[in-house]
């Protein structure tokens, strides 16, 4: 019985994390002047962060007494996102505040870091993929 429920917690993050990225953001910025999508991204992205924390603690714990390399995938997913929502989050903040003040540096500081949560969250679906097609 864990196990159907933590393929389907692994499937519910997978999918939530696609729709947010491939979905939701790019909706936002389509829809919305930059600067209120920015503003409207920044404001999600700590309970976006929160949701994936959350969903791949629940299902490595569900996991772990029978699938140990699994959990410890869930595991590093939670702990980067941890790492993303309370470091990289913020710096990333703080270098799109000071592109905006005009720093000429900031930009690409600002590339730089969200460069590196893209990939960061690109690892972290192949990872959550990697997780779901083991079970089939």
């Amino acid at each position: 019985m864990l196990e159907p429920l933590a393929l389907l917690v692994c499937a519910t993050l997978f999918g939530g994390m696609m729709l947010y990225s491939f979905g939701f953001a790019a909706f936002v910025f389509r829809t919305q002047p930059a600067d209120v999508a920015g503003r409207m991204l920044r404001q999600a992205f700590p309970a976006y962060y929160l949701f994936v924390i959350v969903a791949a603690v629940a299902a490595a714990v569900v996991l772990a007494p029978f699938a140990v390399d699994q959990a410890a995938v869930l595991a590093a997913v939670a702990v980067s996102t941890v790492y993303a929502r309370q470091v990289l989050m913020p710096q990333i903040n703080a270098a799109r505040d000071a592109q905006i003040a005009g720093e000429a540096r900031a930009k690409r500081r600002f590339g730089l870091l969200h460069g590196g949560s893209v990939i960061l969250q690109l690892v972290q679906l192949a990872a959550l993929g990697w997780v779901i097609w083991s079970f089939a």
